[in-house]
């Protein structure tokens, strides 16, 4: 399947970005043309939202704006970036997509499912992960790894306990109501044991040859491009 659609989901701290990119490498290092990217993000208009999205000195955002904002994001990236990448023969292996909304934006911040899922509707053309993997790990856990990196956090890294349990809640209820479209994965483990997991669901639900992990010094950042950065 050379033009899959994989997509990294889950709360915050399962070191989505760092198995984002090593599965990008493996694949790559099997032959497959791999696009990596990111929500929100992923085009500049996707990136210039995600500033305002993420900064958390602007003062109160309500969470309609905060739904609407990142399914703007989304409609460009899906139209500028996913869909282009998947005609020319790219799997997609992309860091959140639709359902971080359904978590964030519905589980946590208490929208209403059935409206969040119209905009998704407009935003992406109906467009759907060929598999999604869930990175689940308990929230002080995740939290705890996130507030190691004063630095990086975000606005959405400072909100309180009970919001991020929520989203997690959220997460698993989807997980549990589409089990052949979901594969949940610890992301309490060892990061080499959440890489290897990760390839066995991709070569199993995906028929994707399974590659040679890559070395610890290289990865992969948003756009397909080799370079170093911090994982979340």
């Amino acid at each position: 399947m050379n033009d899959a659609f994989i997509v990294f989901e889950g709360p915050e701290g399962g070191g989505k970005t760092l198995q984002t990119q090593r599965l990008a490498a493996s694949l790559e290092a099997d032959g497959h043309p791999v696009l990596l990217t990111r929500e929100p993000g992923g085009t500049g208009v996707g990136e210039a939202i995600r500033a305002v999205l993420l900064r958390s000195h602007d003062g109160p955002m309500f969470a309609q704006t905060e739904a609407l904002l990142m399914s703007a994001a989304r409609a460009q990236h899906v139209h500028e970036v996913i869909l282009p990448a998947r005609a020319s023969g790219k799997t997609v292996v992309c860091d959140r997509f639709i359902d971080s909304t359904f978590a964030y934006q519905g589980g946590g911040r208490g929208l209403e499912i059935e409206a969040l899922a119209a905009i998704q509707r407009f935003a992406t053309g109906g467009l759907e992960p060929d598999l999604r993997l869930l990175l689940d790990l308990p929230v002080d856990v995740g939290l705890r790894r996130r507030h190691a990196d004063p630095v990086s956090l975000n606005r959405i890294d400072l909100a309180d306990l009970a919001f991020h349990q929520r989203v997690r809640e959220a997460y698993i209820r989807l997980a549990r109501q589409e089990p052949d479209r979901w594969v949940v994965i610890d992301a309490s483990a060892p990061p080499d044991s959440v890489a290897s997991a990760i390839e066995t669901a991709v070569r199993d639900r995906l028929g994707l040859h399974r590659g040679l992990m890559p070395s610890h010094g290289r990865h992969f950042t948003p756009g397909g491009t080799a370079g170093t950065g911090p994982a979340r």
